[in-house]
This record gives structure tokens, C-alpha cells and sequence, in this order.
């Protein structure tokens, strides 16, 4: 996998916060970058999300998950979903998830100019439970 020339800056998308960034052209289906942190299980995760240490997980399956909380050094952390809450006319997920047996990678859908903020898809049902916690309120309490 050829290392990419990745930056972290401010998203394109409003309140989205940080943004993951190409410095070099990417060719669609390159990886980009793989998806770093501490391997846990999903049942340390639901304790995590009960301490509010959470937001930076991918899931694989329940025995194992790459949690990026602690680990702000690894960028693909920072790839934002342009079909999330916040959408703005022009951006598109540019980019895919790719699990190769326990591992995850972004992987280009198509070819990616230097400059351009990297998006990935974060499925419809994430957005659908994060729709249905602001509904009902429970970021405040963390009743989920």
C-alpha cells in the first residue's frame, strides 16, 4: 500500500469538526489509509460509551472492534461522511470501507485530486440510530 500524503484541517461540513485531507492524487481503488487504534471487544465499547469515551469506533464483529478515541495520531479517524446530518451541495463520499479479514481500509471509489477532503459512508443504519438518540434525547442523558 503506497503511503498517501494525508493532512488534518477543519471538514468541509458544518459542525463535523475535522477533516481527513489528500495532499497527492489518489486512483480510484487505491487504499488510502488503514483504520488504526486499540482492538477491543464490543462489550468494552458499550462501557466506554457509558463513561463518554467513545466516537471513533469501527466495528468488525463483537469480538472484535478498532477503537480510535484515545489514538487521535491515526488520521482515518477523521474521514467524515458527506451523507450524514449535515449534508452541503457538491460533496459526495468519495471513499468505501474495505475489511480484509480482521483489518479495515478506506479504499478510493474513484479518482481523488490532490486537495480534496476524503468522505466515507458510515451506512444508513449508523445515521438512523443517530437520528433516533437526537430525537429522543439521549445524547443528554447517554441512555443508549
Amino acid at each position: 500500500m503506497q503511503t498517501m500524503a494525508l493532512i488534518v484541517k477543519k471538514s468541509q461540513l458544518p459542525n463535523a469538526g475535522k477533516g481527513l485531507y489528500t495532499t497527492t492524487p489518489i486512483k480510484k481503488g487505491e487504499r488510502i489509509i488503514e483504520y488504526l487504534g486499540e482492538i477491543i471487544d464490543w462489550s468494552e465499547y458499550v462501557k466506554r460509551v457509558a463513561e463518554d469515551k467513545d466516537g471513533y469506533l469501527f466495528f468488525i464483529n463483537k469480538k472484535r472492534c478498532i477503537d480510535a478515541y484515545n489514538t487521535p495520531e491515526h488520521k482515518a479517524r477523521y474521514a467524515n461522511d458527506a451523507a450524514g446530518l449535515t449534508r452541503v451541495k457538491g460533496l459526495k463520499n468519495n471513499s468505501e470501507y474495505e475489511i480484509i479479514k480482521e483489518s479495515c481500509f478506506i479504499l478510493a471509489k474513484r479518482d481523488i485530486a490532490a486537495g480534496e477532503e476524503i468522505f466515507v459512508s458510515y451506512t444508513k443504519e449508523y445515521w438512523d440510530c443517530i437520528r433516533y438518540n437526537i430525537k429522543h434525547d439521549l445524547y443528554k442523558t447517554k441512555k443508549f
